[in-house]
């Protein structure tokens, strides 16, 4: 099995990359192979919709040029996906956002390529809006047929993410209710 963690935050090592490590360590621990794509600070655009994907069902973007292809080849040979966005201005990061759009869009024209699949989001921020982030990632994993596991709270961590005990505590929770569905599922 294999669990594919996108970061959408600018910040490399920041705390999004954390909580989404401290579900890897998790997965890991139960031996489900990880890998941890950095998205936020690319050069990507936002979906153009001009249905080149679904007309030529090779599971691509006709402008994917700058990486998406390579994304939606991850999404489709994962069997988890980790979506990580810090709220900006109570949303997700402009990358994040291009992440769904361009690659849900191409899964779902082609065969709906996500289907069933497990899909979590993860999602930091500073005081406020965090909900809204999380619920625009489940969005995209709901619409796609995805399989979305709670935790013991919403995924989300306030302020510095290796500080907040109750964060680290729901990342680890996450962790191992994704590792034990996905051995479920298989």
């Amino acid at each position: 099995m294999k669990a594919i963690g996108f970061n959408c935050s600018p910040r490399t090592d920041g705390n999004t990359a954390h909580m989404i490590k401290a579900v890897f360590s998790e997965l890991e621990n139960e031996g489900i192979k990880t890998e941890l794509i950095q998205v936020g600070g690319k050069d990507i655009r936002g979906c153009k919709g001009c249905g080149a994907c679904r007309k030529n069902l090779d599971k691509k973007c006709a402008f994917g040029s700058d990486g998406i292809n390579a994304y939606i080849e991850k999404m489709t040979e994962a069997d988890i996906i980790i979506i990580g966005s810090p709220t900006y201005f109570a949303d997700l990061t402009t990358e994040a956002k291009i992440l769904i759009d361009r690659c849900g869009y191409v899964a779902k024209g082609n065969g709906n390529l996500l289907k069933r699949k497990i899909g979590a989001a993860v999602v930091s921020m500073r005081r406020a809006g965090a909900v809204h982030t999380f619920d625009s990632i489940n969005h995209f994993f709901t619409i796609s047929e995805m399989i979305v596991p709670g935790s013991s709270y919403w995924n989300l961590s306030m302020g510095e993410f290796e500080k907040d005990a109750e964060g680290i505590g729901t990342m680890k929770t996450l962790g191992a209710n994704i590792a034990w569905l996905a051995k479920k599922l298989k």
